[in-house]
């Protein structure tokens, strides 16, 4: 998907703060157009904020380091927060609201990516692909493995992500189950509204839904047991909707066969009891990491930026 910039070149002169680090693509096309203000280039956000509080028009933040009650506060002139990611559980929306400063996510863009790395995630896992090639350079026994085709795979949130997850996992010949807020009509998808009955006829079970209040630590003991010894957890959504303690613990224990993880509870950090043991995959967050989505993700942000300070309506509009 293209976006056409519009920005004229007066936008130089308006203040924009990224929070962390981003790919390259973003940082540069962000300093044609604005005034870019990187806040790692400073000692803490009170440095910053006692110079600059005043020039900053725009924020972009991502999953990772987005914009808070106290960092919204400190800028006073802020108008619009662009996040470099679909959630925006890093984003204190009401505060946003109650200050009328709007905000944007880059939804779509991301999606493919994302229920790419699920299946691979899966594949991994079950093929136990990391361990084989080990094995292969060990010249040790190699050990059994188990399919994908075929398999019951449950989907926690049948969001654009889930749907696209759900898609792929059809192809494999997976008959598909769900949970969410709500039935979505015409998906040919079982819907289970009590999520401990999703897992307990899910042989993999895959998190897909936004952080919410009411979606943190949805995947619980309880829905673990569900879900069995035999059964595989895949989280490509927020690492906060697992109970890591109980996931852990779990896996240990050998009531859950595996889990594929690209998020965790408290990143950046890992526990060490997941890095060593063989019955998970983990990788770092990288959903949407590709060259191709990053580049769009930019485009995308850089566009909602052009289209409010040009008074035209938001492309992605979340506030």
């Amino acid at each position: 998907m293209a976006f056409v910039h519009l920005g004229p070149p007066s936008m130089k002169a308006i203040g924009v703060l990224m929070t962390c680090e981003m790919h390259s693509y973003i940082e540069e096309e962000l300093a044609k157009r604005f005034n870019l203000f990187k806040l790692w280039n400073y000692s803490s956000f009170s440095a910053f904020s006692q110079v600059h509080a005043n020039s900053i028009r725009a924020l972009v933040g991502n999953a990772k380091v987005g914009a808070e009650a106290a960092t919204i506060d400190s800028l006073p002139k802020l108008e619009i927060v662009s996040t470099y990611s679909v959630g925006f559980d890093k984003i204190d929306i009401n505060r946003c609201r109650e200050r009328g400063i709007r905000v944007t996510n880059t939804p779509n863009v991301l999606t493919d990516d994302v229920a790419d790395l699920a299946i691979a995630l899966a594949l991994t896992l079950l093929f136990r692909i990391s361990h084989t090639v080990n094995r292969l350079c060990q010249h040790s026994a190699f050990q059994f493995t188990t399919k994908l085709s075929g398999k019951a795979v449950g989907i926690i949130g049948l969001g654009r992500i889930g749907s696209a997850i759900g898609k792929r996992a059809t192809a494999f010949g997976c008959p598909i189950s769900y949970h969410s807020r709500s039935e979505k009509p015409d998906t040919g998808y079982k819907y289970y509204p009590n999520i401990l009955d999703l897992a307990a006829n899910s042989e993999i079970l895959v998190v897909a839904c936004s952080l919410t209040d009411e979606t943190h630590h949805i995947v619980n003991r309880q829905v673990i047991d569900a879900l069995g010894p035999k059964g595989i957890l895949i989280n490509i959504g927020r690492g906060q909707h697992i109970d890591q303690h109980a996931l852990v613990s779990a896996l240990t224990e050998g009531r859950l066969a595996g889990a594929g993880l690209d998020v965790f509870e408290n990143e950046p950090d890992v526990p060490e009891e997941l890095l060593s043991l063989e019955n998970v995959v983990l990788t770092p967050h990288v959903g949407s990491d590709t060259v191709e989505t990053c580049m769009a993700m930019a485009d995308l942000v850089i566009a909602n930026l052009e289209a409010h300070f040009l008074g035209k309506p938001l492309l992605t509009p979340v506030v």
